[in-house]
């Protein structure tokens, strides 16, 4: 296994009165993509928010690059290298969409290569460059989304159900463009509802249920074991 980029070492993490993570574990690979899997409501998003501060961890370590981020400003962990995409998209849509992929810039100017490789993975961004990004349509909000995040180069990305509530042929696109960063050797923790996605791109999985981790591996031996799928999710991959 290649080496961890990402490490959580028991983390626990409370949202007012509600003890939502604990004590999760678990690693992401460098260069793989690493699926968080579950059932609705048992702590993937608030882990993603956990990793990029936007939820504190009451204790715990997270450990990026091999030092403890678990103190440290959202701001902070971005600039450090980790992108994320919330499932809110977070867009400005007021904003050209042109606007709002230099807002994802905060070195410098956007890249001429990879906004070539952005519009070409994404050719609705390209059709609407100058429109604002309110009258986009929710797949091409989700794009935009996705291609803010990946305007700069990043060591990880935190993708929190990219393909939600799209349509099938805007799904494919946005799987060949994650399927790209991918291949470019990116790192990526990516929650995905859709299994087909999730088997296709992932190379782990972490599998969590009541805030805490109750499987980890390799996500071929997930996906090709569909008594694992219905013990651990109550579903079988099959079926989506």
């Amino acid at each position: 296994m290649s080496d961890p980029i990402l490490t959580l070492d028991n983390i626990y993490t409370d949202i007012a009165q509600y003890h939502i993570l604990q004590g999760v574990n678990f690693t992401v690979p460098r260069g793989q993509v690493t699926m968080l899997l579950g059932r609705n409501g048992v702590g993937k998003t608030t882990t993603l928010k956990t990793i990029m501060g936007q939820w504190r961890a009451k204790s715990g370590a997270i450990l990026f690059e091999g030092r403890d981020i678990n103190t440290l400003p959202t701001a902070t962990r971005a600039r450090a290298g980790i992108g994320f995409v919330p499932e809110d998209m977070g867009i400005f849509g007021d904003l050209t969409v042109e606007e709002n992929m230099i807002l994802g810039c905060t070195s410098g100017p956007l890249d001429a290569v990879r906004k070539d490789w952005l519009l070409a993975a994404f050719p609705a961004l390209a059709t609407f460059w100058k429109s604002e990004a309110g009258n986009l349509s929710g797949g091409q909000k989700q794009m935009l989304s996705i291609a803010r995040a990946l305007a700069e180069d990043r060591q990880l990305y935190l993708i929190d159900e990219p393909t939600k509530g799209l349509a099938p042929a805007i799904v494919s696109t946005m799987a060949q463009a994650l399927r790209e960063l991918k291949e470019q050797g990116a790192s990526i923790l990516l929650v995905e509802q859709n299994f087909s996605v999730a088997r296709a791109l992932g190379d782990s999985a972490v599998v969590m249920d009541d805030g805490a981790v109750v499987w980890s591996g390799a996500m071929a031996e997930l996906a090709g074991n569909k008594d694992l799928q219905e013990q651990l999710m109550g579903l079988s991959m099959e079926a989506h």
